[in-house]
């Protein structure tokens, strides 16, 4: 029974040991955690904490971006030219065929025109086209026609004289 409560305390060392030469640095050192932890619990004690709700954030009108990579519109961050980093330059090709694949879809998407567009465009274009190859005498018969019945159009024959 003694072992056991000798083995649940930590054992002490006698004065006269500790004042060896040799056991100095142990003295110290056991001195300093003691003085560690009284100065700890005072700190504790003393410490005075404000109920204070936490201020809001405030929006910044500045944008911080760890990397200038935005700032300079660069498309990848490591580059390779003339052979030199192949790894690099594999994945250069790439970015850049998916980009430039990207671009052809919008423009496709800004031109592209729907069958109906297309059919009403054309068919008031082949009016103006056929009214284009037509020849002058043509036109002038199709302006005529368009503008509305006329009186038949009679070639010149002679006019009798009026008895009067």
């Amino acid at each position: 029974m003694a072992n056991e409560k000798n083995s649940s305390y930590p054992t002490k060392l006698s004065k006269n040991v500790l004042q060896m030469k040799f056991m100095q640095r142990s003295v110290l050192r056991i001195e300093k955690e003691q003085n560690e932890e009284e100065n700890n619990r005072a700190i504790d004690d003393e410490h005075w904490v404000m109920d204070v709700p936490p201020l809001p954030k405030k929006q910044s009108r500045y944008d911080i971006q760890p990397s200038y990579v935005v700032c300079e519109n660069l498309c990848y961050g490591r580059m390779s030219f003339k052979g030199f980093n192949p790894d690099v330059e594999k994945l250069m090709a790439i970015h850049n065929t998916q980009m430039e694949l990207d671009a052809a879809e919008e423009r496709e998407k800004e031109t592209h025109v729907s069958e109906d567009e297309m059919a009403e465009r054309y068919k008031s274009l082949v009016g103006i086209i056929a009214k284009k190859f037509k020849k002058k005498r043509k036109q002038k018969e199709a302006v005529d026609e368009e503008a509305g019945p006329s009186p038949e159009k009679k070639g010149r024959q002679f006019q009798k004289p009026s008895d009067d």
